[in-house]
């Protein structure tokens, strides 16, 4: 039997790894301005770095679960981590070679690792310890991902965009030498903050190598049934229908920030990157302060609410004017802090045997972020108007409270069962 003191220490070692999956999710809403300034993009190309990261999502997500069943946590922990660490060496090479596709697919190098992890560590939490807490218990270790975005738009606005870019006029002005060896100096910058990541990752891999964790094992036999067989539980079915479209929803309003705060609010690349910061902060805030009130509402409920408002605030962003758009926006990062984890742990909530299984399948439904944020792009695009964009999460924001609704119907039938025993 594992003794109170492996599991915590285990879950401060695994904690610190939603940081830094959180930290390099955080740093695209920087690297997408700058790259689609560096190669003139539009918004739907520029959507693409989004989508070379939650399309592995969907790849990795079924390779990912195999491992663990196979292998267990900490052999998935470990693959992920070496992945993670390769995707952020390969930036030195696409920025050598000015190309943007290989940033995109750096970006997927990484993004494989990083589904590994989110494979491994969001179960491990949430079923490493008491049932009846792991929504509150990942909303915790979730919100060491809310610190990182607040510190990788701060990091990446110092560091990426550093200074003010030239705009496509004065790009055009230049001569064809001049303007590839602009674009080169644009790509060089990212290859510092990627590489010194890059060494962190492989020295925590070592960490991880040396540390002993305890590997959680169902009193059922795992491994007979096919992965799609957890779809036998309504919550896991909810969970994966719930979380396409929330993290469509966050890759809308994180990744486009920096974008939204110079087309709409109408300031500068590098104060937007300080606002995506402020994002980040709220973003944190709402999962600590929304693990903090778990303690006293039931964590159906506490989505109810912080759905419904994240609907208000989009309805404001799409036909509100000026600042107060960007204010709106960083209020649903608030708001929206708690989906993920939430949702999560109610798809893997009493599943026994098929926990690993439906771990992946979540993930796997983090392919929302690859397919959605494309579709506010095109939106976008063509109506001329980059609010209208955001229509796109309203909708998803409006299927949360659904599923939302759905579990606290769940837990109110439960209860009721729970009382007449």
């Amino acid at each position: 039997m594992t003794n109170k003191k492996s599991y915590t220490f285990a879950l401060i070692l695994v904690t610190s790894l939603f940081f830094f999956w959180g930290f390099i999710h955080n740093l695209d809403p920087i690297l997408i301005p700058h790259l689609r300034n560096a190669f003139s993009l539009t918004h739907f190309q520029a959507s693409l770095v989004d989508s070379a990261v939650f399309i592995a999502y969907f790849v990795m997500a079924i390779p990912a679960g195999i491992i663990m069943k196979r292998y267990g946590y900490k052999a998935g922990i470990l693959i992920g981590l070496i992945f993670f660490a390769i995707g952020c060496f390969l930036f030195v090479p696409a920025a050598n070679t000015i190309s943007y596709v290989f940033f995109l697919g750096a970006l997927f190098v990484v993004a494989c690792g990083l589904t590994i992890l989110e494979t491994a560590a969001n179960p491990y939490v949430a079923i490493l310890g008491d049932p009846a807490s792991s929504a509150q218990r990942l909303n915790f270790a979730q919100s060491f991902n809310g610190l990182a975005a607040f510190v990788a738009p701060i990091f990446g606005g110092k560091f990426i965009l550093s200074h003010e870019p030239k705009s496509q006029e004065e790009l055009a002005q230049l001569a064809e030498q001049a303007k590839m060896a602009y674009i080169q100096s644009e790509t060089a910058s990212v290859k510092l903050p990627y590489v010194v990541l890059g060494i962190l990752i492989l020295l925590i891999a070592a960490l991880f190598f040396f540390t002993k964790l305890p590997d959680i094992k169902d009193a059922e036999e795992e491994g007979k049934a096919g992965f799609f067989h957890a779809f036998r539980h309504t919550n896991v079915r909810w969970a994966v229908v719930a979380q396409f479209f929330y993290v469509g929803a966050q890759v809308c309003v994180l990744s486009f920030l920096v974008l939204f705060a110079t087309e709409v609010a109408g300031i500068s690349g590098k104060e937007g990157a300080d606002y995506a910061g402020f994002a980040g902060l709220a973003f944190m805030l709402g999962r600590f302060i929304g693990t903090f009130f778990m303690r006293f509402v039931s964590a159906s409920k506490l989505l109810i609410i912080y759905s419904f408002i994240a609907i208000l605030l989009s309805l404001f962003v799409i036909f509100g004017s000026g600042i107060q758009t960007l204010y709106a926006l960083i209020g649903i990062a608030f708001f929206m802090s708690i989906m993920f984890p939430t949702i999560f742990a109610f798809g893997v909530q009493g599943i026994g045997a098929d926990t690993k299984s439906a771990s992946s399948l979540i993930v796997m439904s983090i392919v929302g972020g690859a397919l959605l944020p494309p579709i506010l792009g095109f939106i976008s695009d063509k109506t001329g108007n980059f609010q209208y964009g955001y229509f796109v999460p309203l909708v998803c924001f409006i299927v949360v409270l659904l599923f939302a609704f759905q579990n606290r119907r769940v837990s109110i039938v439960e209860t009721e069962s729970l009382k007449s025993h």
